[in-house]
């Protein structure tokens, strides 16, 4: 598997195996190894023990160059197969999404059943994982995350990267459920409350596994009474007590409820109490 340690990033190249084999790159300071050429008498081990060499001493981005001087030289050799995946990781490590990801994409579709396939499906998938920044930006990296550690997931569930991939996937999932409670509240406190719920539900209907739930309910009987909708809010506090009688988010309920001389109890027909159904009396139809 490369020499690399289980479920990270990392290798571990011979740097003696690669000031022997390599001198002839490390002995002449004017030496252009990217001049049309340069590197076509060398073989491909030797390319492949100098990218090995340029990642242990931190320079990824020209790691990737000598590890793709392979692919183009020896296409056909086993040590092209090495390079690409190597390839791969060397532009993650230098935080070339783009060319990962290709780079990545053309493991998987030049040796599908090779024992790194799993490992190349994971750096396609930290590819768009490791862009996902601050809750505020555009979330469709977050959605191509989701979808790239699926296949990690769902594809290779006994290799070593399939833990990592569920919990990077919680994350994200987490992540997405994060943004909507973001513009729920951010229209809530504009008095927008019809865009609220509709923000706050989605919170409650596709992401009831992650660490928002709670909150959205919340942010539901508050919208709610501010609607006038009294039955919603009612069933949303009382799905907030049977799930999260504990937290804060359900005091403030409470007291939001009572103080209007009401209870948090499951009223009418409406999509909560549906899912109070559900999920208090197990009535799936």
């Amino acid at each position: 598997m490369l020499g690399r340690s289980k479920n990270s990033l990392s290798f571990r190249p011979s740097l003696l195996a690669c000031a022997i084999s390599l001198g002839f790159l490390t002995a002449c300071g004017s030496f252009d190894s990217r001049a049309p050429g340069a590197l076509d008498g060398y073989t491909a081990q030797e390319i492949f023990e100098r990218g090995e060499f340029e990642l242990e001493t931190g320079d990824a981005d020209d790691a990737a160059f000598f590890f793709g001087e392979i692919e183009r030289l020896y296409p056909y050799s086993e040590w092209a197969k090495r390079a690409l995946i190597m390839q791969a990781f060397s532009y993650h490590r230098d935080a070339d999404y783009p060319n990962s990801r290709a780079a990545a994409q053309r493991y998987i579709d030049f040796y599908p059943v090779d024992e790194d396939a799993a490992y190349a499906q994971y750096l396609l998938a930290l590819s768009y994982y490791d862009q996902i920044d601050e809750v505020g930006r555009d979330q469709g990296l977050t959605f191509q995350a989701l979808q790239a550690l699926r296949v990690v997931i769902e594809r290779y569930p006994d290799s070593e990267y399939a833990q990592s991939s569920v919990l990077k996937f919680d994350l994200a999932f987490d992540h997405l459920a994060a943004k909507e409670m973001e513009i729920g509240r951010y229209y809530l406190k504009r008095n927008h409350f019809a865009a609220a719920v509709s923000r706050f539900r989605i919170v409650v209907e596709d992401f009831q596994t992650t660490s928002h739930t709670a909150e959205a309910l919340h942010r539901l009987v508050e919208a709610y009474l501010s609607l006038g909708l009294v039955a919603e809010a009612q069933t949303a506090g009382a799905i907030l007590g049977y799930n999260y009688q504990s937290t804060e988010w359900y005091a403030d309920s409470y007291a939001l409820l009572t103080g209007q001389g009401l209870e948090p109890v499951s009223i009418g027909d409406n999509w909560l109490s549906a899912i109070y159904r559900q999920m208090v009396r197990g009535e799936w139809l």
